[in-house]
């Protein structure tokens, strides 16, 4: 499998982030990443109980429970992990009829997949396309059930996230009783490397499964990892100003949905970013890149209508 456009020289790398600039910029990221937040905010719940129940099936849950929620905790503080453990504690009450039961298994895999289907509307503006009206009601369907697939495949790397994070721990502890202690910074680099690639594989499926074009391989790697880099930098500048800023507070009991909707709508301006550049390198180096069958390539152009005046004459 090639991993890169026939034709890309890293000479053309500067060219192409810059021309993925103003598309971004083009696109109102701020806009779409508020939508995205929003939604990540109502699905939260569904999402963190649907991981949970799949990664601890096999790692088990209280584990898989204490790591997500230090992890949010090394993000974002503790202020929103002790929330996000309400979250979760809430949204595991056991209920008392089977019909309530498989009501709220289906309300929480609905909520679960609702901010991957807003993401996928965003990635499909980013690429200038549409649902074409004709499609149905399956179309919706499908959509839903590919959203379902990511939050299954965020479950699965977490897995290899939580293995790799083990490994990395028990290799950092044997180094400590080889090795100074300023030898410890190469398993912090290791450590970004490896989540990086995890990342960077997660960002390749989104590009690449998530906007309604027939997208090749070749053309979502470079921008996948790409991505990944730039979200790993972005998480450590994002933790240096939630720790000296504390944005949280002039918000009072409501701080903690404030910082989880920031980091949200941060995070998606990079993913943004990473899906503008992933457009403008399939579109130089691919011969063509087409709409699915159930999508419209579309283009927005503004027609100026009327013109302001300083002193209109009903006014006079």
């Amino acid at each position: 499998m090639k991993l890169l456009a026939p034709g890309f020289k890293l000479a053309h790398l500067p060219t192409l982030l810059k021309e993925a600039f103003q598309l971004w910029n083009k696109n109102n990221p701020w806009r779409l990443g508020a939508v995205v937040a929003y939604y990540a905010v109502l699905s939260l719940p569904g999402l963190l109980i649907v991981v949970i129940n799949s990664v601890g099936a096999i790692w088990g849950q209280e584990i898989v429970q204490g790591q997500i929620t230090g992890q949010i905790a090394d993000a974002i503080g503790q202020d929103a992990a002790d929330s996000v453990v309400t979250i979760i504690e809430n949204a595991q009450k056991e209920d008392q009829t089977v019909f309530s039961t498989i009501m709220g298994v289906a309300i929480l895999v609905f909520g679960a997949t609702g901010v991957f289907y807003q993401l996928q509307i965003s990635m499909n503006e980013i690429w200038s396309v549409k649902i074409d009206p004709n499609a149905g009601i399956w179309k919706l369907v499908k959509d839903r059930a590919l959203s379902l697939a990511f939050v299954m495949a965020i479950a699965f790397l977490l897995i290899i996230s939580f293995v790799i994070s083990a490994a990395l721990t028990f290799l950092s502890e044997f180094l400590s009783s080889l090795w100074e202690p300023e030898y410890i910074s190469y398993a912090k680099i290791l450590q970004f490397g490896l989540s990086t690639l995890v990342l960077g594989f997660l960002f390749v499926l989104i590009f690449r499964f998530m906007p309604d074009m027939r997208i090749k391989w070749r053309s979502v790697w470079l921008g996948g990892f790409l991505t990944g880099f730039l979200f790993n930098i972005g998480e450590i500048l994002l933790n240096y100003y939630f720790a000296f800023a504390s944005p949280d507070s002039t918000y009072g009991a409501a701080g903690s949905v404030v910082l989880i909707l920031l980091w949200v709508s941060y995070s998606c301006l990079i993913l943004f970013f990473g899906a503008s550049f992933t457009r403008i390198y399939a579109e130089r180096y691919e011969d063509k890149v087409i709409p699915n069958v159930n999508a419209i390539k579309i283009e927005v152009k503004e027609v100026v209508v009327e013109k302001g005046c300083d002193t209109p004459e009903s006014m006079e």
